[in-house]
């Protein structure tokens, strides 16, 4: 039912009617959890504690045998690309669908998330079978955003075993937006002089830190570093202050040979950005020294990407204050 205009009181009220209220009830997953889905998510994520796929080693660190990891709590209640695109006729009333349409009648039509804060009680086994209940807790006030007048939108995910026991919840926090409106410039007179050529987009900045510095420093000098732990002699990427093998808080840097293969790649066409070419290749390249990186593909059309294609390394001096490693396919050898 359509109300007052957006932004009055009426609409405030209808807003803030939604704090407590059950979005979608309690509903198990579709299957519960079992050793395959913790098998491909671990090796689709690189993840390789034993603890996950190897029952043995589970039980020397005093479990009863494989748990899930933590981060897969909301992959066990995923509903699926049927029900989501089309839900059956007898399916519970979907409070988050009329949170959405009261937000779009009030202009909130874009959504972009802003955090997610996961409490876990207890490791999920084979075999235990998930539901999940979603309430809200707050809709704001109308705030002032760079992205346009927005409200957050706060609910709170407890998500349950089949004896009705919590094993974990997620506050959920979104910005609900009203898309900035773009100035009309205003119609001149007279012929004016055509205006210089802007100058070029600049490529987003990356957030550099204490952590990974000597990776941007090392590519400013046409040098791919790989953070190596003292202790033991691990290599990891990203870089972070922590071995998380050895636990060791010591570490220096060997430089790559530059060579590698291609792990896996997309195509992006948007969001476009001036900075970029649309569409252009993002591939994580595993390099021969067998650590991954995310990076651009060049000197190869999209079509011709294959995974486990070989590539080495180039370099894009995007700018004066930026250099970043780049691949290209690896020149094929004369037979």
């Amino acid at each position: 039912m359509t109300g007052p205009g957006p932004d009055t009181p009426e609409y405030e009220e209808r807003l803030r009617a939604f704090a407590g209220r059950e979005l979608r009830a309690a509903a198990p997953g579709q299957d519960p959890v079992n050793r395959p889905m913790i098998r491909h998510w671990a090796e689709a994520m690189g993840d390789t504690n034993p603890v996950y796929t190897d029952a043995d080693a589970a039980r020397a660190t005093g479990r009863d045998g494989v748990v899930a990891p933590a981060s897969m709590i909301q992959a066990w209640t995923m509903r699926g690309y049927a029900a989501t695109v089309a839900p059956p006729p007898d399916a519970a009333p979907d409070g988050f669908a009329e949170l959405v349409a009261l937000l779009d009648e009030g202009g909130y039509t874009s959504v972009v998330a802003t955090d997610s804060e996961f409490t876990f009680l207890r490791e999920l086994v084979p075999g235990d079978h998930i539901a999940v209940r979603e309430t809200v807790e707050s809709v704001s006030a109308r705030k002032r955003t760079g992205l346009g007048p927005g409200r957050f939108v706060t609910t709170l995910k407890t998500y349950t075993d089949a004896d009705g026991a919590t094993v974990a919840t997620q506050r959920w926090r979104t910005l609900r937006f009203r898309p900035a409106a773009k100035e009309t410039p205003e119609p001149v007179a007279a012929p004016v002089p055509e205006p210089a050529s802007p100058p070029a987009a600049l490529r987003p900045r990356p957030a550099v830190n204490r952590d990974n510095a000597f990776f941007f420093e090392g590519a400013a000098e046409h040098r791919l570093l790989i953070q190596r732990c003292a202790g033991c002699g691990e290599l990891r990427h990203p870089p972070g202050p922590c071995c998380p093998a050895c636990r060791s808080l010591e570490w220096d840097t060997v430089e790559a040979s530059g060579t590698g293969h291609v792990y896996s790649f997309v195509v992006s066409h948007h969001p476009q950005h001036p900075a970029f070419d649309s569409p252009y290749l993002v591939a994580v390249v595993e390099l021969a020294e067998g650590t991954r990186l995310i990076t651009n593909l060049t000197g190869v059309a999209p079509e011709d990407v294959t995974v486990g294609m070989p590539v080495v390394l180039d370099w894009l001096d995007a700018d004066p204050e930026l250099t970043l490693p780049v691949f290209r396919p690896a020149p094929t050898e004369a037979p």
